[in-house]
């Protein structure tokens, strides 16, 4: 399964928005901005498959969970580690239901349970980002002090390394402001994070202009993809050699999500 963010993107797990995405009365329930159009959604949703497609990873979509619009952003609803998956437990309280789908799923595919994250512990898998023996986890709206402790254990006996930080409420999630790139490489927001909790890492900074500033899809050998409006992270990584895919996510960006948050890593390599 994934060791480190930064390998080569193999098998994925995404939900193409059909229904539940566009059936939202309460926005403020859901985090969802406003109402996204049915139809560039989609095609910005096919684009982004065919994107990981051509890159040759293996594209699993699954359906919409009925009743829940975020389903969309699969990435938060586990976290798959080189012993299996570990059962997250959201922090928006409209979600909770989302991790026991992918987890009937994950298990449907062969993989194998690694923990569960109980109540009253809350985690979603954008606050977790995994770089050789580092587990970089965020202490966020969504994650809370008893959920990073529960994850923190099972990730010790798995021998990383854990290295936790505060995430701005500017940010959802971690990883809205930093994203794992390869080569040692990290994409990170200037000045959200002490110095030693990046420590190791080359850096690249970019200014915190939204709130997902620092999220980028690595696929591996040096191809990244960017969503448009992050200007400057496609440029600065452009400069370091990296080959962008650059996408238009605008109808995702209004339910507070980014390129990452759109995909489940399952297998890197």
């Amino acid at each position: 399964m994934i060791k480190k963010e930064g390998d080569n993107l193999k098998r994925v797990i995404v939900c193409s928005p059909e229904f539940e995405y566009f059936r939202v009365e309460n926005f403020k329930v859901h985090n969802i901005t406003d109402i996204p159009d049915e139809n560039r959604a989609r095609e910005q949703h096919n684009e982004l498959k065919a994107i990981l497609e051509d890159f040759g990873s293996e594209v699993i979509n699954i359906p919409e969970l009925n009743n829940h619009p975020n389903s969309v952003f699969t990435r938060d609803t586990a976290v798959c580690t080189p012993e299996g998956y570990i059962e997250l437990r959201m922090g928006l309280p409209s979600r909770r239901g989302e991790e026991d789908w992918m987890a009937e799923f994950l298990s449907s595919l062969g993989y194998h349970r690694a923990g569960t994250i109980e109540e009253p512990g809350t985690v979603e898998g954008g606050d977790v980002i995994l770089r050789d023996r580092v587990a970089f986890i965020g202490s966020s709206r969504r994650t809370n002090k008893k959920g990073i402790k529960q994850i923190s254990a099972l990730l010790k006996k798995m021998q990383y390394e854990i290295r936790v930080a505060n995430v701005p409420s500017t940010y959802l999630h971690l990883g809205g402001a930093m994203s794992i790139l390869g080569r040692g490489y990290i994409l990170c927001c200037k000045g959200v994070f002490p110095e030693a909790f990046l420590n190791g890492f080359k850096v690249i900074e970019v200014h915190s202009q939204t709130f997902v500033s620092g999220n980028v899809i690595t696929l591996g050998n040096e191809e990244i993809i960017a969503e448009v409006s992050n200007v400057e992270a496609t440029q600065k990584l452009k400069q370091n050699g990296f080959t962008i895919h650059v996408i238009d996510l605008s109808e995702f960006i209004k339910g507070t999500g980014g390129p990452s948050c759109l995909i489940m890593p399952l297998e890197r390599g």
